[in-house]
């Protein structure tokens, strides 16, 4: 076995764990919404995860450089210069597939879940456009919103004018449940993100290197296979 099947294979695999580490991460919160709200388009926790990062992004776009892959390391049935090539040429795909996965990621945890911003919105103030991926400013990225203790403003709490009492009733119950709200959503919208940036990141460093292995293979050749006589 040479290093470029060898490296080939370890791509193989690698690619594997981390798409489907990508579909589970961006699966997650449309689970929790569609348990909570019992309809995935109302409240949903943020915009982003319905733009498919880790299901198109990480997971589709990456299948194909995937297959071929472990279809072209040793003894598998694509052992050859054309195998190696292919593996080479999906990869490019895998690479875009990252980056996309990487930059909404990075729009995700910058504005936060939609309940720092305005709460009650559905995925009909969300704006889907391409556009926005790339509008990236270094200086205005924070995560406030996560290690703040609150990031929903008091102006968005709405509560009856009855009496004192009532009012300060009706406080400590809103309070209490948006609190337990908001501590969900953000740490869910937290950790699935950073999860696929980390994803991203790391197809990225694998589909780079299979561009460059599987050219390698593909002039250098592959090892032959054994006759048995």
């Amino acid at each position: 076995m040479t290093c470029c099947e060898g490296w080939t294979s370890y791509n193989g695999f690698s690619l594997l764990a981390l798409l489907l580490l990508g579909v589970v991460l961006n699966a997650i919160p449309l689970i929790v919404n569609a348990v909570d709200e019992g309809q995935y388009f109302q409240n949903p926790i943020s915009c982003f995860e319905w733009w498919f990062p880790g299901i198109i992004g990480a997971g589709l776009m990456v299948i194909p450089a995937t297959v071929m892959s472990l279809a072209a390391r040793k003894r598998a049935c694509c052992n050859n210069k054309t195998g190696m090539f292919l593996s080479s040429l999906w990869s490019v795909i895998t690479v875009i597939g990252a980056v996309y996965c990487m930059l909404v990621s990075l729009q995700a945890l910058s504005q936060g879940p939609l309940i720092c911003n305005s709460p009650g919105n559905g995925t009909a103030s969300c704006e889907f456009s391409l556009e926005h991926l790339s509008d990236i400013h270094p200086e205005s990225f924070n995560l406030q919103w996560f290690f703040n203790d609150s990031c929903v403003p008091p102006n968005d709490f709405h509560f009856p004018t009855v009496n004192n009492d009532t009012l300060a009733s009706d406080s400590r119950k809103h309070s209490l449940h948006f609190s337990s709200k908001e501590s969900r959503h953000r740490t869910i919208h937290f950790s699935v993100f950073l999860g696929l940036l980390l994803v991203g990141t790391l197809e990225l460093l694998c589909g780079l290197s299979q561009v460059v292995i599987g050219t390698l293979g593909c002039l250098g050749g592959v090892s032959k296979r054994s006759r048995i006589v």
